[in-house]
Order: structure tokens, then C-alpha cells, then sequence
């Protein structure tokens, strides 16, 4: 079970390795400005090996696949991203168990986003971890764990793909250790645990109270979507690129822009400042701040708001 391209790493490696029996999967969604009906990447895979594949709108509800699903006796059920908490009478279906793969270092991060929140929070370790599924949002005994190197300055959109390609790693790990019957299930420490909920369009409006630090965490944690976004006057700003100017210190009131240097726009937080390096206006493509401001002439001082 799975949806988007976090999930297919794993789809083709369990391919690979196992004997695929279907796909449980989201349904197709219109996607882009002109709303083309568009399939789940995993869906395009599982397409290609000929499986039999289920998209109900919601699984809890969809007596007749699930009915299919405990026909097919499987010995396992993998989820990966699949977007959907499973009920209880589909977690039983499975022979052995429902295993999961989890784009983040449990009991951290449980939900929906665990790679933005862990990046918006300023976390100095990252990775995948395979659990045992239960009732609850990713509270199951922890199976296997993997962690990645990340640099300072990498977003959501470029660690996304590879956790995905880690998380195929652990998986088929995980099934080799299941086979041979060295498994040793883990359980979660709830007072170890946090939560990140599905992220939301308004989480990306910038709060310009917060540190520098702060600010350029969600940067990294909400690229590509919803990316963040202030107000120039009256003009929204996507801020596409932006750097770290100063961590501590006093540069102005939160919001104020203070200069326009060879950098980039250099905007005051609530402690520091960071560089707004490449800016998209509504309506206009991205362009670097310099260029920008070549054609639209930005008031020094003035505040941007929320």
C-alpha cells in the first residue's frame, strides 16, 4: 500500500525480491493548473507488472476490497505513504503483519509530515525506520532503523528522495531479517514521542517574530509545498531562496527590510537576519532579488507582513 514517489522506491524493490500479489493505492487526482486526472506514481509501477490494483477513496469504508484483500491470504501487507490510517480489520488480514516504512526516526515525527516538521524543527538527525503497524498513528513496535547524512542547507525536496531510496533499503533489510527469524520488535517510547501533523498551506506564512534560525528551518522543511510566503504591501511573495544572514543580534523591527546587497534582500527577524536570495511574486516567474528589485522598486524599511 502507497501513493506518491516517497512509496515507489519501495514498490520496485519489493518487486524485485518478493511476490507481489496488489497494489492498494489513492485514487487518481486531478493535478496542475488545467486539473489533468492524474494516476498515483506506484500506480504507473504496478500498472507495468500486471497486479491487480485497488484505489478506494477511503479503505475503512471499501468493504469489497477489503473482502479481496483477506481472499488473497497475503503473508504480509507493506505501507508505505499510503495517506490512509488502516482499520483494524485490515491490519489482521496479513499472515505474519502489517509492516510500515516511516520517513522518520521513531517515536519522533509520527504522521502525516514527519520530513517538514523534523526540518521546520531544526533537527540534526534524520532517517526512515520500519515498524510493526497497530491501531494508532505510527505508535507500533519499532523494527529496524537507518539514518542519513543531511547538510545544513538541504530541504524537504532534495532529502525526499533520499529517505525514499533508504527506506527501500531498510525494507527489503527488513524482510531478509523476517525471513530468518532474527527480527526483534522495539516498543515506541510515547514520552520520547512527538507528532507532525499534515502539513497546510497557511503553515508556509512566514511569522517574522521568529529567529532567523527559526525561519530559514521552515524553509528547508516547506520546500517544495507550500514553500513560504510574506507580503510585500499588498504583493505576496513566494520566498524560493534564502540563506542565513546573521543568527543572534538585533537588526531592526521583525519584517524590516534593511538592505538590498549583492546577496540578496537582507530582512530583519525577531533575532538576526536572513537573506531573501530569489523571490517570486504572484503572477511572475522566480527571479534573484537583485533583478527583481531592477524592476520593481523596494522601499528600505519597509515591514513585510503575514
Amino acid at each position: 500500500m502507497g501513493t506518491p514517489d516517497f512509496a515507489l522506491s519501495s514498490f520496485q524493490a519489493i518487486a524485485r525480491t518478493e511476490d507481489l500479489i496488489s497494489l492498494v493505492t489513492q485514487p487518481d487526482r486531478p493535478k496542475g493548473r488545467k486539473g489533468i486526472l492524474t494516476s498515483p506514481p506506484v500506480k504507473e509501477a504496478a500498472l507495468k507488472l500486471g497486479i491487480p490494483i485497488y484505489q478506494p477513496e477511503r479503505l475503512r469504508k471499501a468493504t469489497e476490497v477489503i473482502e479481496l484483500l483477506s481472499a488473497a491470504r497475503p503473508d504480509l501487507i507493506v505501507v508505505v505513504a499510503f495517506g490512509q490510517i488502516l482499520p483494524e480489520n485490515v491490519l489482521n488480514i496479513p499472515k505474519y503483519a502489517c509492516i510500515n516504512v516511516h520517513a522518520s526516526l521513531l517515536p519522533k515525527y509520527r504522521g502525516a509530515g514527519p520530513i517538514q516538521w523534523a526540518l521546520s524543527r531544526g533537527e540534526k538527525e534524520i532517517g526512515v525506520t520500519t515498524m510493526l503497524m497497530d491501531a494508532g498513528m505510527d505508535t507500533g513496535p519499532m523494527l529496524l532503523k537507518k539514518k542519513i547524512s543531511m547538510d545544513f542547507d538541504e530541504t524537504a525536496a532534495d532529502l525526499s528522495p533520499r529517505l525514499a531510496e533508504a527506506g527501500a533499503e531498510l525494507l527489503i533489510e527488513t524482510l531478509k531479517s523476517l525471513k530468518k527469524g532474527t527480527l526483534k520488535a522495539i516498543p515506541q517510547n510515547d514520552t520520547e514521542a512527538s507528532m507532525a501533523p499534515l502539513i497546510k498551506k497557511e503553515d508556509g506564512l512566514v511569522q517574522w517574530q521568529m529567529s532567523a534560525q527559526d525561519i530559514f528551518n521552515r524553509w528547508r522543511g516547506f520546500t517544495p509545498w507550500p514553500g513560504l510566503t510574506t507580503y510585500y504591501k499588498k504583493t505576496r511573495w513566494k520566498m524560493t531562496l534564502i540563506g542565513l544572514g546573521a543568527t543572534e543580534g538585533h537588526f531592526g523591527v521583525p519584517g524590516e527590510i534593511v538592505r538590498l546587497s549583492s546577496k540578496g534582500l537582507e530582512i530583519a527577524a525577531g533575532a538576526g537576519y536572513i537573506l531573501l536570495k530569489t523571490v517570486q511574486a504572484d503572477g511572475k516567474r522566480a527571479m534573484a532579488a537583485q533583478v527583481y528589485a531592477g524592476g520593481h522598486p523596494i522601499e528600505m524599511g519597509a515591514v513585510l507582513s503575514t
